[in-house]
């Protein structure tokens, strides 16, 4: 009889172990896939948008293009992991005026608080719109962008 006793001494700890333990080490292991999961499709779109913003300037930055305003409407997805993003903006200021300029553009999940940041390399005659913000899931996202008879680009978001 007391082989039993010893048995529920040894068997009970370690099945409340497994009954306490396991379900909490599983959610763990799963909310941190997720979290994962989402910074990656997250960092994808950034990327993205900081290409298109590289693009943009390749492009607009040309002589053969005229001062004026162009608006290229967002080609990122709507949201990410079932979730709205934001994206906001912030260009580097080198203490060299001639030396290429660094916009480093950030997104951030709205419910969850994902952030990740993405790098747009861009000339000296950029300039950034403080305060601009995209919004994933508006109909007007933008990437907007104003040429000066002097070259000078004005970057900025809309929507």
């Amino acid at each position: 009889m007391p082989s039993v006793t010893i048995e529920y001494v040894i068997l009970i700890p370690l099945l409340f172990t497994q009954v306490i333990v396991f379900p909490f080490v599983a959610s763990t292991m799963a909310s941190s896939w997720q979290d994962s999961q989402r910074d990656v499709e997250l960092q994808d779109a950034a990327d993205h948008l900081a290409s298109t913003i590289q693009q943009l300037y390749l492009t607009i930055n040309n002589e053969d293009v005229l001062a004026g305003t162009v608006t290229q409407a967002s080609t990122l997805p709507v949201t990410v992991s079932s979730y709205p993003y934001t994206a906001t903006g912030s260009l580097s200021s080198p203490s060299d005026p001639d030396s290429t300029r660094i916009l480093t553009v950030t997104l951030t999940l709205e419910e969850v608080g994902n952030t990740v940041t993405a790098a747009a390399v861009l000339g000296p005659n950029v300039q950034w719109t403080a305060g601009s913000t995209l919004r994933s899931n508006s109909p007007n996202a933008s990437i907007d962008v104003q040429k000066f008879s002097n070259s000078t680009l004005v970057f900025s978001f809309g929507g």
